[in-house]
């Protein structure tokens, strides 16, 4: 993935040095053609893979964006850190961390095999932590699922209703982990509303832009630069980054880590976000996926972003 060669030269600073660093990004990547779309469900193949949308929000509220950033696509896995920080503040951190855990599975997203290896305690950041984390928000957990996403983007989202439907009727995958975790003990709630509350949170509709001011908010500490509202804690974004740095993009979560240096996440629609603590996020869509169902080109943007943009946390 090293489209590009590092240099020494200075950090843009000017709203107008960001903008042309979020431009050189976008033609740099457009035309990359590595990957597939995904046929996990047929509204996600029918996809234009030409899409590519990249935006960036700085804490302070400084917008930028490049190619189709208002081409709309719906969360998917992307969903997930948001709503561990909404659990976290509702119950606790520390409650949250026990009851869900945070190391890596090392397999995939949508793996049985990990709530079994782990008798259902497995990462917020793969399927079956995340229906657990949703299991842990109390009654009707849906409507206040859909409020907190909005707070984070400071826009009222909605429901993609097609794409809810086709998933509803074919997710058997996401099924069988929830009785899994049900089978364990990790539900607090009946596993069907549990596990319609969490097929919702992933057909949330967005586009770039929108998804850059959500991952800023976390980067702000829970504070939504654009609103001014408190959206969660400080140390309930602090959790979010830290299991997105763990296991945000699966099992390449490592590499990502080595080569971005930010905690990110990514969704099998082709959605990546990373963010820089104090700093902003960028966010893109590509649905041109690789084997880890990671955007392609997503991935490359977010390496010379946080390279160029000075973003990195590790130094």
């Amino acid at each position: 993935m090293d489209n590009f060669t590092s240099d020494s030269s200075p950090i843009p600073t000017a709203t107008d040095g960001i903008q042309a660093t979020i431009d050189e990004a976008y033609e740099l990547f457009r035309t990359e053609d590595g990957g597939e779309v995904s046929d996990l469900y047929a509204p996600l193949a029918a996809a234009d893979p030409s899409i590519f949308g990249l935006s960036f929000v700085t804490t302070s509220g400084d917008q930028f964006s490049a190619g189709d950033s208002s081409a709309r696509f719906v969360l998917m896995s992307v969903s997930k850190p948001f709503v561990f920080a909404l659990v976290c503040d509702l119950i606790g951190v520390s409650t949250a961390h026990d009851r869900l855990g945070a190391n890596a599975t090392g397999l995939a997203f949508n793996s049985l095999e990990a709530v079994e290896r782990n008798r259902g305690k497995t990462n917020p950041m793969v399927n079956s932590g995340a229906i657990a984390t949703v299991g842990l928000y109390g009654d009707d957990p849906w409507p206040r699922v859909l409020e907190g996403l909005s707070r984070f983007a400071g826009a009222e989202l909605k429901l993609d209703d097609e794409i809810f439907a086709m998933v509803s009727a074919t997710n058997k995958n996401n099924r069988a982990l929830t009785q899994a975790l049900d089978s364990f003990s990790m539900l607090e709630r009946d596993p069907a509303e549990v596990l319609d509350a969490y097929t919702r949170q992933c057909c949330v509709s967005v586009n770039s832009s929108e998804l850059a001011v959500m991952g800023a908010t976390l980067a702000n500490g829970g504070l939504n630069p654009l609103s001014g509202q408190r959206v969660v804690s400080a140390e309930a974004s602090r959790a979010a980054l830290a299991v997105m740095a763990t296991a945000g993009l699966y099992e390449t979560s490592g590499d990502w880590l080595y080569r971005v240096q930010l905690p990110g996440k990514s969704g099998v629609s082709g959605g990546i976000f990373g963010a820089s603590p104090a700093e902003g996020a960028f966010a893109t869509y590509s649905p041109r996926i690789d084997a880890a169902a990671n955007s392609v080109r997503g991935q490359l943007a977010a390496e010379y972003l946080s390279d160029r943009l000075g973003l990195g946390v590790l130094g």
